[in-house]
């Protein structure tokens, strides 16, 4: 089911480091209070990493209750974003190279010049 991004409405990465030891009412108040999103979004992922880089947990409203999804992986690790906390929007794109273990967010991003260098 996570390797697949079809169905969802939207996708939410929490960026840092998550206590996976939480439970639906942990994720769900956390998703609320700190994101400042509604955990109740339905079809909408909410995707939270632990220490360890091979553990993932998901949290989704289906309109009759809450599923919660773990996944832990025997090879590999997921290339999870560190540097912050706060929930990340991303793409379908975005999320199957999350879930094959690729980076999505770029260590240089290159950004356009507002003055470029007129000597050349």
């Amino acid at each position: 089911m996570l390797n697949d991004a079809s169905g969802f409405k939207r996708i939410y990465i929490a960026c840092g480091q998550t206590d996976l030891r939480r439970g639906i009412e942990g994720l769900a108040t956390m998703i609320r209070f700190q994101f400042k999103l509604d955990p109740y979004d339905k079809d909408t992922l909410f995707l939270f990493c632990g220490k360890k880089n091979n553990r993932i947990k998901g949290l989704l409203w289906e309109g009759d209750g809450f599923l919660l999804l773990y996944k832990r992986l025997e090879v590999g690790a997921y290339s999870w974003p560190r540097n912050t906390s706060e929930a990340l929007e991303i793409t379908p794109q975005q999320y199957r190279l999350l879930m094959e273990g690729f980076s999505i967010v770029a260590k240089h991003p290159i950004t356009e010049l507002t003055n470029p260098p007129k000597g050349l």
